[in-house]
């Protein structure tokens, strides 16, 4: 199953691997660099699928630290333009994550220590659904007004129409990890009182608001992926029946996939974390909600990887850190799983 391939409109995935979008906090405002096309291009090259771009910001605002990839000016598209040639060149399909980080913006990369950067440092102010900062050593948000929250959508569309017109073939929405779409669907950090607060069908709005006004602009041809976290892991927050439910009324707004990852909008929750813990939410969303589903979350063997395919749990599988470690992942477990895939002619003296 691993290596069979997958429809999904109006492309065809050669394989059932998927490239996590991975922060690489190596951009100088907004711009990709010869970093991302390497560390981008050699996924492609080593066999991956649908080759996903890190949490790309639609907003200044809205980048998690001031070294994050951008795509809310249209000069951000000409070095994603090389790198999406490039990905489709090598047989991938190449893929962008649309993310506003809301109120977890504005913080050093990890290996600077990942502290909240305040303005007078080169900083900027954090929004968010409510004021109600991420933990005690971050900013309060400013809560954004209706207006604001309209203009969000905006920026959405806006990016999606950049990310088209540098070649990409596939999107996703990054409402996940406790970033500004996750604030609002959770009521934990959501305490709004109006249209966008509250209720489960006014939480969920801002992100159906997004998802139909960017199916609006994106070619009913290309597919459109949604990440979510399914649970926040604390009680009285978002959990995998909210998560059912969005999903089920995603699929009818044109979302073809949901990425089942989970947590990152409360500090310090304790998970159980081991291979494939996440999966079961991918199979509860798939078989619940009828929509396909992508498993992520320590999937890092062959054997493992096929095995959530085969067993129906998922339609396709997110690998991070196995890519991270090895790009070539997915040639050397065709060789595993004794499957013959395609190699690039230049590496065939490589081939076993």
């Amino acid at each position: 199953m691993l290596f069979t391939s997958l429809p999904v409109r109006g492309i065809t995935l050669r394989n059932r691997i998927m490239v996590s979008p991975m922060c690489q906090y190596s951009c100088v405002d907004g711009m990709a660099t010869d970093w991302h096309l390497v560390h981008l291009g050699s996924r492609a090259v080593g066999g991956a699928a649908l080759v996903m771009t890190e949490a790309t910001a639609v907003e200044a605002r809205g980048r998690i630290s001031p070294a994050d990839l951008g795509i809310w000016e249209d000069r951000h598209t000409a070095p994603l333009e090389r790198i999406a040639r490039f990905v489709q060149s090598q047989g991938a399909a190449a893929g962008m994550q649309l993310a506003h980080a809301g109120r977890k913006a504005s913080v050093a990369a990890p290996w600077e220590g990942g502290r909240a950067i305040p303005p007078t440092q080169g900083g900027w102010p954090v929004v968010g659904p409510s004021a109600m900062p991420f933990d005690d050593g971050s900013p309060v948000p400013k809560a954004l007004t209706g207006t604001e929250v309209r203009e969000t959508v905006r920026s959405f569309v806006s990016a999606a129409q950049r990310a088209l017109s540098a070649g990409f073939q596939a999107l996703e929405i990054h409402a996940a990890h406790g970033y500004l779409i996750h604030e609002f669907l959770s009521p934990l950090s959501n305490t709004r009182a109006d249209d966008y607060g509250g209720s489960f069908e006014n939480r969920t709005r801002l992100l159906r608001e997004i998802v139909t006004e960017v199916r609006r602009v994106w070619p009913e041809k290309l597919p459109l992926l949604v990440r979510i976290s399914a649970t926040d892991w604390v009680a009285g927050g978002w959990d995998v029946e909210q998560s059912v439910e969005l999903a089920r009324g995603l699929k009818t707004e044109g979302v073809d996939i949901i990425d089942c990852s989970s947590g990152g909008n409360v500090k310090g929750v304790t998970t159980s974390i081991g291979p494939g813990y996440q999966t079961p939410f991918a199979d509860r969303l798939r078989k619940d909600a009828g929509v396909m589903t992508a498993a992520v979350g320590l999937i890092t063997s062959a054997q493992q990887a096929d095995h959530v395919l085969r067993t129906g749990q998922a339609d396709l599988v997110v690998l991070a850190r196995a890519l991270l470690r090895d790009p070539y992942w997915p040639l050397r477990a065709a060789a595993e799983l004794h499957q013959e895939i395609a190699w690039p002619n230049q590496y065939l003296r490589a081939k076993i």
